[in-house]
């Protein structure tokens, strides 16, 4: 059995010893077995990471990979999604653009599973998800908390302002949010407009997080709930099914 513990700076050397894996600074898994977070991993955490079998990372700096990452990549067929990304506190200086592209990348199930990075897995990875869970329909309380929580007493207004502001009706009705929806379990990956309740999250010690939605007006609900029967009777045709298989 292998044990999981937290990386130190006397471990940087250190890849598997004892059977004991170890992570990334600040990992935690966003979506259970196919979307994860961390900050710049380490040779010494390069077992822990092939034993998540990814296929891609997601990496949220400019400067470029280091060599011996990248033959780890290669050697483990992972593919590399580089968005440079300045480390900043102005608000208005974080790449909209960027954030939109990396977040395609990130809900295309051909590219689960995956990893995002920055350099120490709070600011940026903070941001990206967070986008990501208010496509996911998450309350934007609970969008904010879960960025502070792994950004800890370091956490910036300026990236609060970015996610307050951010708009993901550019992405809702993309084809890879589409697909990521319609094959991810209703549990974790919430269709916008359902009508079921959902969880409150509740963030505690151990890191645990649950999703959460909140309810669309009325209006809306009717607007969207006309567009996914559309989508639906669209999903049970062969023609469409054919194609997921194609791309998954």
């Amino acid at each position: 059995m292998c044990v999981i513990r937290e990386g130190g700076e006397d471990e940087k050397r250190v890849g598997l010893i004892g059977g004991v894996f170890v992570p990334p600074p600040n990992f935690a898994a966003v979506e259970d077995f196919c979307i994860y977070r961390s900050g710049f991993p380490q040779p010494s955490n390069f077992p822990f990471i092939q034993s998540l079998n990814l296929r891609s990372i997601i990496y949220l700096c400019p400067e470029p990979y280091p060599e011996e990452t990248k033959e780890f990549l290669r050697l483990n067929k992972v593919q590399l999604f580089q968005f440079g990304m300045e480390g900043t506190k102005e608000p208005s200086a974080i790449p909209r653009g960027a954030i939109t592209e990396a977040l395609k990348v990130l809900i295309d199930v051909r590219n689960h599973p995956v990893l995002i990075h920055c350099k120490r897995g709070k600011h940026r990875t903070g941001c990206l998800v967070g986008c990501l869970r208010k496509l996911q329909n998450w309350r934007l309380s609970s969008v904010l908390e879960e960025y502070k929580h792994f950004a800890g007493v370091k956490w910036r207004e300026s990236d609060i302002r970015f996610l307050e502001e951010y708009d993901v009706s550019c992405i809702r009705y993309s084809l890879q949010s589409i697909i990521y929806r319609y094959y991810g379990s209703k549990k974790r990956r919430l269709l916008y407009g359902e009508e079921e309740s959902v969880q409150k999250p509740r963030i505690t010690s151990g890191k645990e997080i649950s999703l959460v939605g909140n309810q669309p007006t009325k209006e809306k609900r009717r607007s969207d709930n006309s567009l996914t029967k559309r989508l639906m009777r669209f999903f049970r045709t062969k023609l469409f099914k054919k194609r997921c298989k194609s791309l998954i």
